[in-house]
């Protein structure tokens, strides 16, 4: 029988939102236009209670274009990270946001984990992640 990680992405466990508090690099991965993976370093915040993970990022980077790429409904993406043996991983539909109110939280919950305030940046936007599922070993 196979083990299975699966962790529900609105109501972790305790160690598993625990090792999304930590601070760790993590990665974004998008699917580019031929269907390849495109897998980058980026700093991810979890927030269980919206089920959303989200990550800031340039308006005009690669990830950003193929989330864009996937219109309305959409890119399916994960974002994960890894410690030793412990390793989390959060799946969902990305969707890009340019409204102040929802980049400025993306910042501040940015800065709560990464424990640095990033730099103004007036082309940053917020990639949502509304979860769909949740894995790992925390």
């Amino acid at each position: 029988m196979a083990t299975t990680y699966s962790v529900d992405p609105g109501d972790p466990d305790d160690s598993y939102l625990s090792f999304w508090r930590e601070r760790h690099l993590c990665t974004l991965t998008t699917l580019r236009a031929d269907g390849s993976p495109h897998v980058v370093p980026v700093g991810v915040t979890y927030d269980p209670e919206a089920r959303l993970a989200r990550v800031i990022a340039n308006k005009s980077s690669a990830k950003v274009g193929h989330v864009l790429a996937a219109g309305p409904s959409g890119a399916p993406v994960a974002v994960c990270q890894v410690d030793g043996r412990r390793w989390a991983t959060l799946e969902g539909r990305a969707y890009v946001h340019t409204e102040p109110d929802r980049i400025a939280q993306a910042e501040r919950r940015y800065a709560e984990r990464y424990g640095r305030t990033p730099s103004p940046n007036p082309a940053r936007v917020a990639i949502e992640i509304e979860l769909t599922r949740a894995m790992g070993r925390g």
